[in-house]
Protein backbone atom coordinates (compact mmCIF):
# COMPACT_ATOMS: atom_id res chain seq x y z
CA UNK A 1 0.00 0.00 0.00
CA UNK A 2 2.87 2.33 0.69
CA UNK A 3 5.04 1.27 -2.31
CA UNK A 4 1.49 2.08 -4.22
CA UNK A 5 1.19 5.45 -3.01
CA UNK A 6 4.86 6.21 -2.85
CA UNK A 7 4.30 5.57 -6.62
CA UNK A 8 0.80 7.12 -7.17
CA UNK A 9 2.01 11.03 -8.61
CA UNK A 10 5.19 9.69 -10.86
CA UNK A 11 2.18 6.93 -12.47
CA UNK A 12 -0.59 9.22 -12.98
CA UNK A 13 1.83 11.88 -14.32
CA UNK A 14 3.19 9.85 -16.81
CA UNK A 15 -0.64 8.34 -17.60
CA UNK A 16 -1.88 11.56 -17.99
CA UNK A 17 1.01 12.81 -19.82
CA UNK A 18 0.77 9.92 -22.24
CA UNK A 19 -2.89 9.92 -22.83
CA UNK A 20 -3.03 13.92 -23.51
CA UNK A 21 -0.17 13.43 -26.06
CA UNK A 22 -1.87 11.42 -28.41
CA UNK A 23 -5.02 13.86 -28.18
CA UNK A 24 -3.13 16.84 -28.08
CA UNK A 25 -6.31 18.94 -29.74
CA UNK A 26 -8.98 17.33 -27.02
CA UNK A 27 -6.39 18.17 -24.33
CA UNK A 28 -5.95 21.59 -25.36
CA UNK A 29 -10.08 21.98 -25.01
CA UNK A 30 -9.84 20.60 -21.65
CA UNK A 31 -7.27 22.32 -20.25
CA UNK A 32 -8.65 25.45 -21.31
CA UNK A 33 -12.25 24.99 -20.56
CA UNK A 34 -11.46 23.40 -16.77
CA UNK A 35 -7.95 25.32 -15.94
CA UNK A 36 -8.00 28.48 -18.00
CA UNK A 37 -8.59 30.26 -14.68
CA UNK A 38 -4.75 29.20 -13.61
CA UNK A 39 -3.37 29.67 -16.96
CA UNK A 40 -1.79 32.98 -18.02
CA UNK A 41 -3.72 34.32 -21.00
CA UNK A 42 -6.64 31.42 -19.73
CA UNK A 43 -5.99 29.75 -23.07
CA UNK A 44 -3.63 26.31 -23.21
CA UNK A 45 -2.62 25.37 -26.32
CA UNK A 46 -1.50 22.08 -27.93
CA UNK A 47 1.70 21.75 -27.07
CA UNK A 48 1.61 23.18 -23.75
CA UNK A 49 -1.93 21.04 -23.13
CA UNK A 50 0.13 17.14 -21.86
CA UNK A 51 2.17 18.84 -19.69
CA UNK A 52 0.28 21.17 -18.20
CA UNK A 53 -2.48 18.70 -17.50
CA UNK A 54 -0.09 16.36 -15.98
CA UNK A 55 1.74 18.94 -13.94
CA UNK A 56 -2.02 19.60 -12.46
CA UNK A 57 -2.59 15.33 -11.87
CA UNK A 58 1.03 15.46 -9.79
CA UNK A 59 -0.01 18.42 -7.77
CA UNK A 60 -3.14 16.87 -6.40
CA UNK A 61 -1.88 13.77 -6.07
CA UNK A 62 1.06 14.57 -4.23
CA UNK A 63 -1.17 16.90 -2.15
CA UNK A 64 -3.65 14.17 -1.30
CA UNK A 65 -1.02 11.76 -0.96
CA UNK A 66 0.09 14.41 2.19
CA UNK A 67 -3.29 14.52 3.31
CA UNK A 68 -4.08 10.54 3.31
CA UNK A 69 -0.69 10.05 5.40
CA UNK A 70 -1.86 12.51 7.94
CA UNK A 71 -5.50 11.23 8.32
CA UNK A 72 -4.09 7.87 8.92
CA UNK A 73 -1.84 9.34 11.68
CA UNK A 74 0.99 8.43 9.82
CA UNK A 75 4.48 10.68 9.92
CA UNK A 76 5.14 12.73 6.82
CA UNK A 77 8.71 12.39 6.02
CA UNK A 78 11.05 14.92 5.08
CA UNK A 79 11.52 14.25 1.65
CA UNK A 80 7.60 14.20 1.05
CA UNK A 81 7.56 17.20 2.26
CA UNK A 82 10.26 18.54 0.03
CA UNK A 83 8.56 17.21 -3.23
CA UNK A 84 5.07 18.85 -1.92
CA UNK A 85 6.65 21.98 -1.86
CA UNK A 86 8.50 21.58 -4.96
CA UNK A 87 5.49 19.91 -6.96
CA UNK A 88 3.27 22.91 -5.83
CA UNK A 89 6.08 26.11 -6.15
CA UNK A 90 6.98 24.78 -9.60
CA UNK A 91 4.36 23.22 -10.65
CA UNK A 92 2.33 26.46 -10.23
CA UNK A 93 4.73 28.39 -11.97
CA UNK A 94 4.65 25.49 -15.29
CA UNK A 95 0.48 25.82 -15.19
CA UNK A 96 0.98 29.73 -14.60
CA UNK A 97 3.24 30.92 -17.31
CA UNK A 98 2.93 28.17 -19.57
CA UNK A 99 6.42 26.70 -19.68
CA UNK A 100 7.44 22.99 -18.84
CA UNK A 101 10.82 24.31 -17.72
CA UNK A 102 10.03 24.69 -14.16
CA UNK A 103 8.66 21.21 -13.73
CA UNK A 104 11.32 19.48 -15.76
CA UNK A 105 13.16 21.08 -12.58
CA UNK A 106 11.25 18.86 -10.06
CA UNK A 107 12.98 15.84 -9.79
CA UNK A 108 16.52 17.86 -9.76
CA UNK A 109 15.21 19.70 -7.07
CA UNK A 110 14.47 16.48 -5.00
CA UNK A 111 17.41 14.85 -6.10
CA UNK A 112 19.80 17.28 -5.10
CA UNK A 113 17.87 18.05 -1.85
CA UNK A 114 18.26 14.12 -0.81
CA UNK A 115 22.11 14.60 -1.66
CA UNK A 116 22.23 17.37 0.61
CA UNK A 117 19.94 15.78 3.47
CA UNK A 118 22.61 13.18 3.94
CA UNK A 119 25.55 14.71 3.18
CA UNK A 120 24.41 17.40 6.13
CA UNK A 121 23.37 14.65 8.39
CA UNK A 122 26.69 13.15 8.12
CA UNK A 123 29.32 16.30 7.94
CA UNK A 124 27.43 18.32 10.44
CA UNK A 125 25.72 16.22 13.05
CA UNK A 126 27.52 13.14 12.74
CA UNK A 127 24.37 10.98 11.78
CA UNK A 128 24.45 8.56 8.85
CA UNK A 129 20.90 8.13 7.56
CA UNK A 130 21.69 5.17 5.84
CA UNK A 131 22.99 3.44 8.69
CA UNK A 132 19.77 4.94 10.97
CA UNK A 133 17.72 3.22 8.04
CA UNK A 134 19.03 0.30 7.56
CA UNK A 135 21.45 0.10 11.02
CA UNK A 136 18.92 -2.28 12.64
CA UNK A 137 19.16 -5.12 9.73
CA UNK A 138 22.62 -4.66 8.72
CA UNK A 139 25.96 -5.09 10.88
CA UNK A 140 28.52 -3.33 9.12
CA UNK A 141 31.71 -1.32 9.73
CA UNK A 142 31.61 2.44 10.50
CA UNK A 143 34.42 2.89 7.07
CA UNK A 144 31.49 0.98 5.44
CA UNK A 145 28.77 2.95 6.39
CA UNK A 146 30.26 5.82 5.44
CA UNK A 147 31.48 4.78 2.02
CA UNK A 148 27.97 3.78 1.53
CA UNK A 149 26.62 6.92 2.48
CA UNK A 150 28.83 8.71 0.36
CA UNK A 151 28.11 6.83 -2.38
CA UNK A 152 24.17 7.62 -2.27
CA UNK A 153 25.43 11.60 -1.60
CA UNK A 154 27.39 10.94 -5.54
CA UNK A 155 24.20 9.38 -7.14
CA UNK A 156 21.62 11.53 -6.38
CA UNK A 157 23.83 14.52 -7.14
CA UNK A 158 24.94 12.72 -10.70
CA UNK A 159 20.96 12.25 -10.89
CA UNK A 160 20.27 15.82 -10.25
CA UNK A 161 22.29 16.70 -13.14
CA UNK A 162 21.31 13.57 -15.46
CA UNK A 163 17.76 14.84 -15.12
CA UNK A 164 18.67 18.32 -16.43
CA UNK A 165 20.76 17.36 -19.24
CA UNK A 166 17.89 15.10 -20.32
CA UNK A 167 15.59 17.84 -19.81
CA UNK A 168 17.24 20.33 -21.58
CA UNK A 169 18.59 18.28 -24.59
CA UNK A 170 15.52 15.92 -25.62
CA UNK A 171 12.04 16.68 -26.31
CA UNK A 172 9.36 16.57 -23.12
CA UNK A 173 8.26 13.28 -24.30
CA UNK A 174 11.80 11.56 -24.10
CA UNK A 175 12.22 13.80 -20.74
CA UNK A 176 8.57 11.85 -19.12
CA UNK A 177 10.06 8.55 -20.41
CA UNK A 178 13.25 8.93 -18.89
CA UNK A 179 11.84 10.67 -15.17
CA UNK A 180 9.47 6.94 -15.00
CA UNK A 181 11.69 4.12 -16.58
CA UNK A 182 15.04 5.92 -16.47
CA UNK A 183 15.26 7.03 -13.05
CA UNK A 184 13.88 3.85 -11.90
CA UNK A 185 15.83 1.92 -13.48
CA UNK A 186 18.88 3.00 -12.74
CA UNK A 187 18.06 3.73 -8.80
CA UNK A 188 17.41 -0.28 -9.32
CA UNK A 189 20.66 -0.41 -10.72
CA UNK A 190 22.87 1.15 -8.14
CA UNK A 191 20.66 -0.22 -5.38
CA UNK A 192 21.93 -4.08 -6.38
CA UNK A 193 25.16 -2.94 -7.01
CA UNK A 194 25.32 -1.31 -3.31
CA UNK A 195 23.85 -5.05 -2.49
CA UNK A 196 26.51 -6.33 -4.17
CA UNK A 197 29.24 -4.24 -2.57
CA UNK A 198 27.83 -4.82 1.29
CA UNK A 199 27.72 -8.67 0.58
CA UNK A 200 31.75 -8.55 0.94
CA UNK A 201 31.24 -6.72 3.97
CA UNK A 202 28.39 -8.70 5.92
CA UNK A 203 29.75 -10.78 9.12
CA UNK A 204 28.93 -14.43 8.20
CA UNK A 205 26.26 -15.04 10.23
CA UNK A 206 24.16 -11.84 8.05
CA UNK A 207 25.30 -13.29 4.95
CA UNK A 208 22.06 -15.98 4.28
CA UNK A 209 19.71 -13.36 5.89
CA UNK A 210 16.89 -11.86 2.93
Amino acid sequence: MKLLLDFLPLILFFAVFKGAEGQPDAAAAFATQHFGFLVQGGVVGPQEAPVLLATVVVMVATLAQAAILKLRGKKIDLMLWISLALVVVLGGATVWFHNETFIKWKPTGLHWAMALTLWISQAWFGKNLIQAMLGAELRLPDAVWLRLNRAWVLFFAAMGVANLYVAYHFTTSAWANFKVFGVTGLILLFTLAQGLYLGKHLPPDEEGKP
